[in-house]
C-alpha cells in the first residue's frame, strides 16, 4: 500500500514510516581506511573533511605504510546507507590522529556502536580506539582491513595482542568493497541489538 492508497478497512489513509535512524561510528588510527570505508558504502556523496598533509604533519604522522597518502581527515567523515525500509545507518568517521582526539566525544554521542578499523601491520595505532570504546561501554567490533588482499596476523593473534574480551567480534574486510563494509557494519549492529535485548 502506498501512502495515498486507502487502508483495506474504513478507507483511512496511512503513511509509510520512515526508516529508523541508527548512528554508528567508524574509528581507528591514521590511514587505516576509515574515509575509504564510508565512501565505499554511502548512498549519498560522503561528507569528508580532508586536508592536505603538510610537511609539518608528515613529520608527526607515520606515512611509512601509506606513502601515497596526500590528505588526512581533520574533523570527520559522514555518510549513510539504508539497510532496508525500516533501518538507515548514519556513519560518522573519526579522525585518526591523537591530536584530534578531543572531537571523539561529540562524534560518538548517540551512537549505538562502533567499528574499529585496524591495519594489521601496525596494531599499536588502534589501541586508543579500542580503549575508548571499552572504557565507555560502547559495543564495537574490530575489522582488519585487508591491504593488498592480505592481513599480517590471524584474528586470534589480533585478539590476543589487543587483549579484547571474547564477545568483541574480529573480522577481516576490505574498505574498498561495498559488500565487505556492509557486512562489517552489520556485525556491529547485531552486537548492539544483542546488548539491548540482553
Amino acid at each position: 500500500m502506498t501512502p495515498t492508497e486507502p487502508a483495506a478497512q474504513g478507507g483511512a489513509v496511512t503513511a509509510e514510516r520512515p526508516p529508523l535512524p541508527v548512528k554508528l561510528v567508524i574509528a581507528g588510527g591514521f590511514g587505516v581506511g576509515k574515509t575509504t570505508a564510508v565512501g565505499s558504502i554511502s548512498e549519498i556523496e560522503p561528507l569528508t573533511t580532508e586536508a592536505a598533509i603538510t610537511e609539518v604533519a608528515a613529520g608527526v604522522d607515520d606515512l611509512s605504510h601509506t606513502p601515497t597518502k596526500t590528505t588526512t581527515t581533520v574533523a570527520m567523515d559522514f555518510g549513510c546507507i539504508t539497510i532496508d525500509p525500516t533501518l538507515k545507518l548514519y556513519l560518522f568517521g573519526t579522525p585518526g590522529q591523537d591530536r584530534f582526539g578531543f572531537m571523539w566525544d561529540d562524534l560518538v554521542e548517540g551512537a549505538v556502536g562502533g567499528l574499529v578499523i585496524v591495519d594489521s601491520r601496525r596494531l599499536d595505532d588502534c589501541y586508543a580506539a579500542v580503549d575508548y570504546f571499552e572504557h565507555r561501554g560502547i559495543p564495537f567490533a574490530v575489522a582488519l582491513n585487508a591491504f593488498d588482499g592480505m592481513v599480517e596476523h590471524s584474528l586470534d593473534e589480533v585478539r590476543w595482542a589487543l587483549d579484547m574480551a571474547d564477545q568483541v567480534p574480529v573480522v577481516v574486510f576490505d574498505a574498498r568493497e561495498r559488500g565487505s563494509v556492509r557486512d562489517a557494519l552489520l556485525t556491529v549492529l547485531e552486537l548492539a541489538l544483542s546488548r539491548t535485548e540482553g
